[in-house]
């Protein structure tokens, strides 16, 4: 009689699990409407005539006569 109530136990656990399998539904919201305060923003007109070439700076080697000297900040120092 005990192998009747757990064979009916499993079963009924097994069916109502079964029940909740349910598949997944994605609802995608509609677009949402222009509200009427939107206002169009005009594009940038045509590209105007291109510029002059710029001057070669110094043809020297860079880092030549350069030092550069790295501090660290004012909080690191005073620890």
């Amino acid at each position: 009689m005990s192998q009747l109530h757990l064979v009916s136990a499993l079963f009924v656990a097994a069916v109502t699990l079964a029940a909740c399998d349910r598949p997944t539904v994605v609802a995608v919201p509609p677009a949402p409407a222009p509200s009427p305060s939107t206002v169009a923003v005009p594009v940038p007109g045509p590209a105007g005539p291109q510029g002059t070439q710029g001057t070669q700076g110094n043809p020297g080697a860079p880092g030549a006569d350069t030092t550069i000297v790295v501090t660290p900040p004012a909080s690191a120092a005073s620890n």
